[in-house]
């Protein structure tokens, strides 16, 4: 039987306990694979078929030793500008709506989904689904196609998911429940209290309370822990902080962000601080323009705030500044849009620091992932070797000099100015070397290559099965 992990709001970390249960499950033997029927993040990941999913059910599928398949994500919503989100559906461009005209095609989503889970759930001994946002929206009942809905259709066992560290959890869970409707709460089978500081038992007498309250068994207390897996948006980027290396790489957080998960082993490498565009750069030893999912919007925002000159200078410093998709078109003489991200065709200057021009010209886009050598061009690409990574974006560049990965990227200032559109680069351990090692010889300061902390899913379930009732899980999934 296939189980639903809710949660109480968002950010409560249903991403994480579902990755670690898919990993729990991928011990013992049993054939599983996440799912998550409507998820709405920037941060996206393309499959093996150039299908594009939310990057926490490729995570997820990760966990469950699975390949990830678009069938874990058959709705994902991109948030744009000017309340419009571009609708992925099963992988691939849908259209661009806005969310009142969105919910108008409820029914019709839901059984787009509906038809996933069933395809899915074939394939593998149990599904584990995965909930969006708090699952007691009570005005978006009748359109809630991630929690009410599909629990509705698919009555399934659920596990409500509690953030403890947000205070109020005897409020979550008990109010959670009791407001669910009348047919979907004898689904709620169990509880977990995620992210608890400090000494769990002093929470046992909390969890006889919840139990008296809901009659629901709570599962277990799950504290904090260091464990290395993607986030899954940016309500993530605020709990993030930067460590005590004195290598300082800055990473500009403009509006339309996407995919900072290229990040996180370099977070790992080096002191990574996401930053607002009116920070001053020069304490810095690097700057990286991310991914963005409404380039133009964003490269406006970062001349308004004046970032375009303070970036200019620290490139001229003879400091290294790199752009990933977005940020590497930013990085260009000139960006062409006919009225694909804007509203009216309109070239827009860009910073002038890689020779490239873009174009954004219709609303094909581009899907693959992709395996490149970095051409020997400067002090950091001539360290990185052949690396992997993926491309989701819209518009072409056009290169008018050195390259950065054989046929792809562009290079300027001797190596230490390029862009990419490979998402990924950094996570390849390759080129978080190649970058904080030159770092690190420019301030004459020793590097130790990064190494991973062993497989972070197995990490996971251990951390999840040191305080969770496994045994009760499983009897609840009928496993």
């Amino acid at each position: 039987m296939s189980i639903m992990i809710l949660g109480s709001s968002s950010h409560a970390g249903k991403s994480t306990i579902v990755a670690g249960i898919c990993r729990i499950f991928s011990n013992r033997g049993i054939a599983s694979a996440p799912f998550k029927s409507q998820n709405m993040s920037l941060n996206s990941y393309v499959t093996e078929l150039g299908k594009e999913i939310g990057i926490a059910q490729a995570v997820q599928a990760f966990a469950a030793r699975t390949a990830p398949t678009e069938l874990m994500n058959p709705i994902l919503l991109k948030p744009k500008a000017n309340g419009v989100s571009q609708v992925v559906l099963l992988g691939e461009p849908y259209k661009d709506v806005k969310i009142k005209d969105y919910y108008c095609e409820t029914d019709a989503l839901l059984e787009k989904a509906v038809a996933a889970y069933e395809e899915l759930s074939a394939l593998h001994e149990t599904v584990v689904i995965e909930g969006a946002g708090g699952a007691a929206e009570v005005n978006l009942y009748r359109k809630d196609i991630a929690n009410i809905l599909l629990a509705k259709r698919l009555r399934l066992p659920i596990i409500l998911v509690a953030d403890i560290e947000r205070g109020g959890v005897f409020a979550q869970v008990y109010g959670t429940i009791s407001l669910l409707p009348e047919d979907v709460r004898p689904l709620v089978k169990g509880v977990i209290i995620n992210k608890f500081r400090g000494d769990v038992s002093l929470f046992d007498e909390g969890r006889k309370i919840l139990e008296e309250l809901t009659g629901v068994p709570v599962l277990g207390v799950v504290p904090y822990a260091d464990i290395d897996i993607p986030d899954e948006d940016s309500l993530s980027l605020g709990d993030k902080k930067a460590s005590d290396s004195p290598i300082k790489i800055a990473i500009l957080r403009y509006s339309h962000i996407a995919n900072f998960t290229d990040f996180a082993l370099l977070e790992r490498a080096a002191a990574v601080s996401y930053v607002d565009l009116s920070t001053d750069l020069s304490g810095f030893d690097c700057v990286i323009l991310p991914g963005s999912k409404n380039t133009v919007a964003d490269l406006e925002e970062l001349k308004a705030a004046g970032a375009d000159v303070r970036i200019k200078e620290f490139a001229a410093s003879g400091k290294p500044v790199i752009g990933i998709c977005g940020g590497y078109q930013m990085m260009g003489e000139t960006i062409f849009d006919d009225a694909f991200e804007g509203t009216v065709s309109k070239e827009y200057a860009g910073l002038g620091l890689i020779p490239i021009r873009t174009e954004f010209l219709t609303d094909k886009k581009i899907t693959i992932q992709k395996t490149r050598t970095a051409q020997p061009n400067g002090p950091i690409l001539s360290r990185m070797g052949t690396v992997h990574g993926y491309e989701i974006h819209a518009g072409v560049s056009e290169i008018f000099g050195d390259t950065a990965f054989g046929d792809e990227g562009a290079v300027a200032d001797g190596g230490l100015v390029f862009g990419t559109y490979l998402h990924g680069l950094f996570d390849n351990a390759s080129a978080v070397d190649a970058l904080v090692s030159y770092l690190s010889d420019v301030r004459g300061l020793p590097y130790e290559p990064v190494a991973e902390k062993g497989d972070p899913y197995d990490n996971l379930a251990r951390h999840l099965e040191n305080c969770l009732d496994v045994e009760k899980l499983m009897e609840i999934c009928g496993l």
